[in-house]
């Protein structure tokens, strides 16, 4: 009876335990949400500042005892239970084990057969063994009964005594705080009178002005639109206008969504809620235009258009939507005016006219170099560029560096989503120009690009779009125009013709010159020698353009357009013709086409061979190999070292080119460069092989490439094309120094 006495007793305590356990998460609740409604009312406090009511709420965070009162209870019974009663239900397990042991000791001691004495024994011993171990355990077992029933008696007992005085506490505390109150209570109970008064009197006045308004304005006046229309370029926090506009979703179902736009730090951006975070439409409005559009259902939209979406807008009213448009176009002025093309005109300056040997040099009437002039303003006054190539709207500002034409930039957009390997879009304001990509746009134009790829769309009868057309209707022209080329003028015979079918012709350059009437025929020079055995780079005079001899017999020509485009580009390019370049390429040609003719020579080869920078350019802008080799082993960057030409060897080595490549004579481009005494082309190749070693060495994630030396091959193309005369430094002694 008493082991179940003290078991008894313990299990009430864990219970009790526990109930105060959960007395006191109940408390924290409590507490927790007592604390939430202060905070609530502090904070209407803060609201209402100028009401000196409200605002004389004293603090109503009570010191509450309850949590600490608690927790003192459920400590000193945890402790008594951790301790007393775990030790007894220990002293309990062994007392039940060894009580087992005895019993089982006893059955075998009975199953002893008699005729056995030594089994007699065994069992007589483990007998007496264990019934002294349970007789030891068993005096332990009742003094932990005994001690665990004299303790409980003052432990419980000096809990709920401890908890009596915390709530003893609690209460008289809370009984003084609000004894406080009892005044302030009374003024408010005051005060509250007088506002109930004062509430009153309000609602009749508010009443009979409603009256009075009522009776003097008719219904319909009440129907003005309010809404803010006004915008600020120059606002303090950066947000130039802001409302709520509809927005046209870019799936395929269209949905029109109201959102809250903004335009702020020269960006277009909107968000659905207040405190969502803000979605970028535009990222820089120095790349975007906006036009209202009137062809679609919908009333009041207007359109902003950058070079890789479009973003269809509707306003509420037009009103609305002229204050939009003029906003952004207003921000666009101010982000313009924030960056102007100082730089560019500055680095325009720097290299005003484009890199290029001086064989280049009868066409720099095209090139004018007026200080100030910003790269826009040249390329713009090339016939035809005052407009986009393909709708005709003013003022172009993207250019494809590969075709030579100027765009708007909802056009430019649609270029760009044909793939660089179709056109390759830049800025003319906002990207930087090297000096020989400018020669190259001013070489081209949307008039001599419009005539190759619009030949036939009067025949046809087709109708070109306009500023004003829908971008579906652009973009359909644009993909027509450049991917199906279904507008061009077919060269006769072109696509059939194959290399056995052609008879062995001649070919003049002159002829092929003549289509391009602003491009002179280079000064006739030496041919360097092709012999192996024989090759002396050194005999190549100064005057040597590295042109090779071409047989000339007027009574033998016949129509460059009857060539294979292959050929045709192979010839052209030579000639330094790029609109009978462009238009060979329009047909078809490959642009690492081999003519196996004539040593496995591809259209980049024969540019160098004329002598033409800017026939070089146009080929590498349009994916020309600058690496392939002809049957000697020699690649561009070969041939433009034996001939001297600085500026392609410039170019040549921006491009990627390998200047370790050896060719058929074991010779690399800088060891042929120093047999030729070209002091400057030495120059080149050395720090191109110096940076690439430095790029090397700072491994992956190196700079791509050290600012001075972009510097120096900078300064190069600048001298290239101004002072072409400093780069014949043909100096035997440097010759002799360098073997």
């Amino acid at each position: 009876s008493t082991q179940h006495q003290g078991v008894f007793t313990s299990l009430q305590s864990i219970s009790l335990v526990k109930l105060c356990s959960g007395m006191i998460e109940a408390g924290k609740a409590y507490i927790t949400t007592n604390k939430h409604f202060v905070t609530g009312v502090r904070d209407l406090s803060q609201q209402c500042k100028k009401d000196e009511m409200i605002s004389s709420f004293p603090s109503l965070l009570l010191q509450i005892l309850f949590d600490q009162a608690q927790r003192s209870v459920r400590q000193q019974l945890h402790n008594f239970v951790k301790d007393d009663v775990r030790k007894f239900k220990e002293t309990k397990k062994q007392f039940d084990k060894v009580r087992e042991d005895m019993e089982i000791s006893l059955v075998k001691n009975a199953q002893a057969p008699r005729h056995k004495p030594h089994e007699v024994e065994e069992a007589t011993g483990t007998l007496t063994i264990t019934r002294k171990c349970f007789r030891h355990l068993a005096l332990d077992y009742v003094l932990q009964i005994n001690v665990l029933q004299a303790k409980k008696k003052f432990e419980i007992l000096d809990a709920m005594l401890s908890f009596m005085h915390a709530q003893y506490t609690f209460f008289q505390q809370g009984y003084s705080l609000l004894h406080e109150l009892d005044p302030y209570m009374k003024k408010l109970a005051t005060e509250l009178d007088q506002l109930v008064i004062d509430s009153a009197v309000e609602k009749r006045e508010m009443e009979h002005k409603h009256a009075l308004i009522q009776q003097r304005v008719s219904p319909g006046d009440f129907s003005y639109d309010d809404s803010k229309v006004e915008f600020n370029v120059d606002a303090p926090n950066g947000v130039v206008m802001e409302g709520y506009l509809f927005k046209r979703a870019s799936n395929a179902f269209k949905t029109w969504n109201r959102r809250w736009f903004s335009i702020q730090n020269s960006q277009l951006v909107y968000q659905k809620k207040l405190k969502d975070v803000l979605t970028v439409v535009v990222e820089d409005l120095r790349l975007c235009t906006v036009k209202p559009c009137e062809d679609i259902e919908r009333r009041f939209c207007f359109e902003v258009v950058s070079p890789t979406k479009s973003c269809m807008l509707q306003a509420d009213s037009e009103k609305l939507r002229q204050a939009w448009i003029q906003a952004v176009q207003a921000s666009i002025a101010s982000a313009y005016r924030e960056s102007p093309d100082s730089y560019y005109i500055e680095r325009l300056d720097r290299t005003a006219s484009p890199s290029t040997s001086s064989i280049d040099s009868a066409t720099d009437s095209r090139e004018r170099s007026v200080k100030g002039e910003s790269i826009l303003q040249r390329v713009q006054s090339i016939p035809g560029n005052d407009q986009c190539c393909d709708c005709g709207q003013p003022d172009p500002r993207w250019a494809s560096i590969n075709l030579g034409i100027l765009l708007c930039i909802e056009c430019s957009g649609i270029h760009r989503s044909l793939g660089v390997h179709c056109s390759k879009v830049r800025s003319l304001t906002l990207d930087s120009w090297e000096p020989e990509l400018l020669k190259l746009m001013c070489e081209l134009g949307n008039s001599t690009m419009n005539q190759i790829y619009e030949a036939q769309c009067e025949e046809l009868g087709l109708k070109k779009p306009t500023s004003g057309s829908s971008r579906q209707d652009k973009e359909a022209w644009i993909k027509v125009k450049y991917v199906e080329k279904k507008f061009l003028k077919k060269l006769p015979n072109g696509e059939t013709l194959t290399e056995n079918e052609r008879k062995p012709r001649r070919w003049c350059v002159k002829k092929c010159q003549r289509h391009n009437s602003t491009t002179k025929a280079p000064t006739a020079r030496r041919k360097y020698r092709h012999d192996a055995g024989n090759a002396s780079p050194c005999e190549v005079s100064e005057e040597s353009s590295g042109e090779a001899e071409i047989e000339q017999e007027a009574s033998d020509l016949e129509d460059l357009r009857e060539l294979h485009p292959g050929l045709l580009i192979y010839k052209a390019a030579q000639a330094r013709n790029l609109p009978l370049m462009a238009e060979a390429l329009a047909n078809g040609a490959e642009i690492n086409w081999v003519n196996d003719e004539d040593e496995n020579k591809t259209p980049l080869i024969q540019a160098v061979m004329g002598g033409s920078l800017i026939a070089c350019e146009f080929l590498l802008q349009n994916g020309a190999d600058v690496n392939q080799r002809d049957i000697r082993g020699r690649a561009p960057l070969h041939h433009a070292t034996y001939l001297g030409h600085t500026g392609q060897v410039c170019l040549f080595l921006k491009r990627g080119a390998n200047q370790h490549a050896v060719d058929g004579d074991g010779q690399d481009p800088l060891s042929i460069a120093v047999q030729a005494a070209n002091a400057d082309i030495v120059t080149l190749l050395r720090l191109a092989r110096m940076n690439e070693e430095m790029r090397e060495a700072e491994g992956p994630f190196g700079q791509p490439g050290d600012a001075t030396y972009l510097d120096i091959f900078r300064e190069f193309s600048y001298m290239a094309s101004n002072n072409p005369e400093k780069l014949k430094r043909r100096s035997l002694h440097f010759s002799h120094s360098c073997r």
